[in-house]
């Protein structure tokens, strides 16, 4: 008797500009890694939450936006944002945001490796030799939407934003964490602070932080003040292994981590959008990703041993005068049908 694959479904949204380029790639090496691993993908496309629909609609969102992912198993989501057309504020709240805070995405994980072939903006640092990961608080802390403007166009205009710290936000993303630092060999986990600063809501994460370590006396704990953790991240990366923070914290912290790896080079930029190079790799590790989150931990570490293998390939034969497979991002002359489809082949072939 035939058992029935394990089928997941997926919502697709390209979003904008290269989000409609990086896309179809990751979707291409997602189905490769099915195929693979014996589980289907089921993908429904949908073209709103995107500046488009937004200019033909007044808004981003469907209002069934919410019933018709809650019918989907993951959501894959490309680039947001066209501000020369539409207002960041307004794309953004109205997408992405709505998502985190509606389907309450609470933990914001950043991968921060160096790949081989991605050459480091720090010296002497080999494929490897920086391995962590960042995680941000996602639905409260600073960037609250709790606040406002009184006495507007005057000399006496005041704008206030307050930060909404809660023991449920707090507990649960450093738990999170917690989890994450015991699953992996180094067992550490570093806290993103401000407390001789910030003197209310930032003693009060240092306090969760130290309640919550109890429970996990194999981990060790340590933390730092944000200013002297950036610097950190540029003079000893390879020290950290898992970084909690709170929303604007771990915001900053998941830009730099992956700038100090030159990783941040590969999540594509706006400005290459229709030219066919911008580089899917940060797509297709997305992707990456959400395969391990759905609990397909062999096709998600073979989508990443294949993106590396790839990577390295690509820096071995651009060393040797063939430029054409990496994106010119990564010094080369390739595109992204060319690079995406290569990391593709190498998953079949793992």
């Amino acid at each position: 008797m035939t058992s029935t694959p394990r089928t997941y479904t997926i919502a697709v949204l390209p979003g904008d500009g290269i989000g409609l380029e990086v896309t179809p790639p990751a979707l291409r090496c997602l189905e490769a890694a099915a195929a693979r691993f014996g589980f289907a993908l089921a993908f429904r496309h949908f073209a709103w939450a995107s500046c488009a629909y937004y200019l033909a609609h007044g808004d981003m969102l469907p209002d069934d936006w919410k019933a018709q992912l809650q019918a989907c198993d993951a959501i894959f989501f490309g680039a947001v944002g066209d501000p020369a057309r539409v207002p960041d504020h307004v794309s953004l709240w109205g997408s992405l945001l709505r998502f985190r805070r509606e389907f309450d995405q609470f933990v914001n994980l950043r991968p921060c490796r160096l790949m081989p072939g991605v050459p480091s903006p720090l010296a002497h640092r080999a494929p490897g030799s920086i391995d962590f990961f960042t995680v941000r608080e996602n639905t409260e802390g600073e960037y609250s939407s709790i606040g406002g403007k009184i006495f507007e166009g005057t000399p006496r205009e005041t704008v206030i934003q307050n930060t909404v710290f809660t023991r449920t936000g707090v507990d649960r993303v450093v738990r999170y964490a917690f989890e994450l630092a015991r699953s992996r060999p180094a067992k550490k986990l570093t806290s993103a602070t401000k407390s001789n600063g910030i003197s209310i809501t930032m003693p009060y994460w240092d306090e969760r932080v130290a309640a919550i370590a109890q429970e996990y006396p194999d981990v060790a704990l340590e933390k730092f003040h944000i200013d002297i953790l950036c610097a950190h991240f540029v003079q000893r990366p390879h020290t950290f292994d898992v970084v909690v923070g709170s929303n604007l914290f771990g915001d900053i912290l998941s830009d730099l981590g992956p700038a100090c790896t030159g990783t941040i080079g590969i999540a594509p930029a706006p400005d290459i959008a229709g030219k066919g190079i911008a580089n899917p790799v940060g797509m297709i590790w997305a992707g990456q990703m959400m395969l391990d989150h759905l609990g397909e931990k062999e096709a998600a570490a073979a989508v990443l041993k294949a993106i590396e293998k790839v990577l390295g390939e690509g820096k071995e034969t651009q060393q040797q005068g063939d430029g054409n497979l990496l994106t010119p991002d990564m010094g080369g002359k390739g595109t992204t049908e060319g690079l995406g489809r290569a990391i593709e082949s190498a998953i079949i072939g793992i």
